[in-house]
C-alpha cells in the first residue's frame, strides 16, 4: 500500500511538473514588451514594460521591468486560461516613493478585473485582493519584512474559491473569495510609481 502511495504521489508531482511553464524573457528583444503580453494598465497614467538586461537576472541576461506610473500596471500573457493551478514570480523592487509593490494576478478578464497578490516593500506586508471594475479590495494581509533591492519570490496556488500565497518560500496567507470563479489569464503587477524587476514567470494549471 505505502509503494502504491508513493507511486501515486510521484505520478502527481510528475503531472504538475508537466502542466508547467516558465517565461524567463531571455529569449526577447530588450526595449520592448514580451510579445504575446498585454502590457498596460488598470486605471490612469501609462505604465511602462520593457525586456531588460539586468546583471542580477535570477535567469541572466534579461528581466521584465515596469519603471511607468499608473493606478496599477498590469501585465499578462495572452494565451493562458487557467482556473485552478498556481502562479509564480520572482521580483525585486528597485525604487518608488509612493510604492514598491510587486506581483501575480490570475483568473485575468481584462485590465480591470483578476485577483492579485503583492509583495510591498516600503508596507513591509503581502495582500490578497479582488479588483472589480478597476476598484481594487484586499481581503486578506500578512505582515513580513519584504526588503527593497533584494530578489523575492512569490506564488499562489488558487483552486476553486480557495487561496494559499506563500512568499520566499513561507505560507503567508490562506483565503477564500467567490468573485471570479472561472479560468482566466496570469500575469504580474505592480502599483503607482513601483519600479519593479521580474524574472522566472511560472504557472500551470491542475
Amino acid at each position: 500500500m505505502r509503494k502504491l502511495s508513493l507511486t501515486l504521489m510521484a505520478m502527481v508531482i510528475a503531472a504538475g511538473i508537466a502542466a508547467a511553464e516558465t517565461v524567463n524573457f531571455d529569449d526577447m528583444k530588450a526595449g520592448a514588451p514580451p510579445p504575446g503580453w498585454t502590457a498596460t494598465q488598470t486605471g490612469s497614467g501609462t505604465a511602462k514594460w520593457a525586456i531588460e538586461k539586468d546583471d542580477s537576472a535570477q535567469s541572466k541576461p534579461n528581466v521584465l521591468k515596469q519603471s511607468g506610473q499608473a493606478t496599477f500596471p498590469v501585465c499578462f500573457k495572452n494565451d493562458t486560461n487557467i482556473k485552478d493551478g498556481f502562479v509564480e514570480v520572482k521580483f525585486k523592487p528597485i525604487a518608488g516613493k509612493e510604492d514598491q509593490g510587486g506581483g501575480v494576478i490570475w483568473r485575468v478578464r481584462d485590465a480591470n478585473n483578476y485577483y492579485v497578490s503583492r509583495a510591498n516593500a516600503l508596507e513591509d506586508n503581502v495582500t490578497i485582493y479582488h479588483t472589480v471594475n478597476g476598484r481594487r479590495v484586499a481581503f486578506k494581509n500578512f505582515n513580513t519584512k519584504v526588503a527593497s533591492g533584494v530578489w523575492h519570490t512569490l506564488r499562489v496556488e488558487f483552486q476553486g474559491s480557495s487561496f494559499r500565497v506563500t512568499f520566499d518560500g513561507n505560507k503567508v496567507i490562506e483565503a477564500t473569495d467567490t468573485t471570479f470563479a472561472n479560468a482566466g489569464k496570469v500575469g504580474v503587477w505592480t502599483k503607482a510609481d513601483s519600479v519593479i524587476l521580474f524574472d522566472d514567470f511560472t504557472y500551470g494549471s491542475k
